[in-house]
């Protein structure tokens, strides 16, 4: 690899599969040191062992753990220059089907989380050695520019994060901190969640691979690549953008 983030400290939350463990383990082909997290503590510690980072178990929705995540990172590294947050879950609930209780679990996970994981990672960014910098890269979705009638709170979830990355991207160029914050849209990609749809939805993969012009589904190596470009200063002029790496799917009229 070209070394892109050689030198960097980075934090992946949701790192145990799919695109968070393909992006730890690309991070640290690129010369980055990687703290990896996941309530999913085994296959997190295996994940992160094979690649050659740290693990920590972190539930993103709880702003304590966030805290001793943070003070593991700048513990062991000494600075924090990038944060991923990629954890998420989906529920599969429509309108009419979600209870309160879910609905506050996926939110709790894929939007609190992620509101606290920006708000932690700029306390950190802020104080590194030589000033404020980092890059924060929160994972968004398709969904948050076409709704999908079947998953109620995802759909919210993901439209919610594009909007507060906006708003943590200004905020920071305003108050002069070099600190960026952008989206990474994947499409649909071959992650945990396909393989359990799968299970019960006979040819699932092969109606997500339809749903890019490209005719195939994304991979965890897709995403990790663009996350690499977000993190790296080669985007030092990019935040408050959306990143697609959709295969082309909201690029097509719906009739074609």
């Amino acid at each position: 690899m070209s070394g892109q983030l050689e030198g960097k400290v980075a934090i992946v939350t949701g790192g145990a599969s799919g695109i968070g463990a393909a992006t730890v383990e690309r991070f640290v082909e690129e010369g980055a040191r990687v703290l990896s997290t996941d309530v999913q503590d085994a296959l997190g510690q295996e994940v992160a062992d094979d690649a050659g980072a740290l693990f920590m178990a972190q539930d993103v929705s709880d702003a304590r753990a966030w805290d001793g995540v943070m003070a593991k990172a700048l513990g062991e590294f000494g600075r924090l220059d990038i944060l991923v947050n990629n954890a998420g879950i989906v529920i599969g609930k429509n309108i009419e089907e979600m209870d309160l209780d879910s609905w506050h679990h996926l939110l709790g996970i894929n939007l609190t989380g992620v509101m606290l994981g920006c708000q932690k990672a700029i306390g950190a960014m802020k104080e590194n050695p030589g000033g404020s910098s980092g890059s924060i890269i929160n994972i968004a979705s398709t969904s948050a520019f076409a709704a999908l009638p079947g998953d109620v709170a995802y759909t919210a979830s993901k439209s919610a994060v594009r909007m507060l990355s906006r708003s943590v991207a200004v905020y920071c160029a305003q108050s002069g901190l070099n600190i960026r914050c952008n989206n990474l849209v994947p499409g649909a990609t071959h992650t945990g969640i396909i393989d359990t749809a799968a299970k019960s939805v006979p040819g699932m993969v092969e109606m997500a691979a339809a749903m890019s012009p490209l005719n195939r589904i994304g991979q965890g190596s897709d995403l990790a690549a663009a996350a690499v470009y977000l993190a790296s200063d080669n985007s030092s002029f990019a935040t408050g953008s959306d990143l697609l790496v959709d295969g082309g799917m909201l690029a097509v009229h719906p009739g074609y």
